[in-house]
């Protein structure tokens, strides 16, 4: 640039000004000073340049290709997990609650049995914690990668060039409520299951 800027983040209000300013004095040829057309030529072939090699470096291919597919394997696994995890619990506890209406003999032996299996089956959450873990480390790359390219052209200065976000219909469950907020407090369940 010609402002000696090092700065390779463009806006797009610079490159239309450029754009502008030529076009405005190739449409009136009488003052066109040819040394500042080029100037400002050069300019804009030095931004473009810039964005072309912001945009190669930021391996957008690599979202597609590793990320994603990574993130939705880690995922899977999870709920795999978790499922495996869930009818192993859901097992011991039918045969202890069995082993007690039964009154079997070896009961002791039972419960002992299928609650060292409940402990086993908990160790679950550890490995899931290092898979999420790794979802979290590829959501926050494909985020860096994205705010780059955004910053890049400018387009992340106030959000007001942020895309809207799709919205869920009102009839749909949309999971479990965040620990800091979102979902409905206790009171608000309470004065709904008394309207009912």
């Amino acid at each position: 640039m010609s402002n000696g800027s090092t700065d390779r983040s463009y806006r797009r209000d610079q490159v239309v000004s450029i754009i502008n300013s030529v076009i405005h004095r190739v449409s009136q040829p009488q003052d066109l000073p040819h040394d500042v057309l080029l100037h400002e030529l050069h300019d804009l072939k030095q931004i473009m340049e810039d964005l072309r090699y912001q945009l190669g470096n930021t391996a957008a291919d690599s979202v597609l290709s590793e990320h994603i597919p990574s993130a939705h394997d880690e995922l899977e696994a999870v709920v795999g997990a978790t499922e495996a995890a869930t009818e192993s619990i859901l097992g011991a506890c039918e045969n202890i609650l069995n082993a007690v209406q039964k009154k079997a003999p070896d009961m002791g032996h039972v419960v002992e049995t299928e609650i060292t299996g409940i402990y086993e089956a908990c160790t679950f959450q550890d490995i899931t914690g290092q898979r999420i873990s790794k979802v979290i480390t590829t959501l926050k790359a494909i985020d860096a990668k994205v705010s780059g390219l955004l910053n890049s052209i400018g387009a992340n200065d106030d959000g007001q060039n942020a895309p809207a976000l799709p919205t869920h219909a009102p009839s749909l469950l949309n999971g479990p409520a965040l620990p800091q907020g979102g979902g409905l407090s206790q009171d608000e369940i309470d004065r709904l299951l008394d309207g009912m």
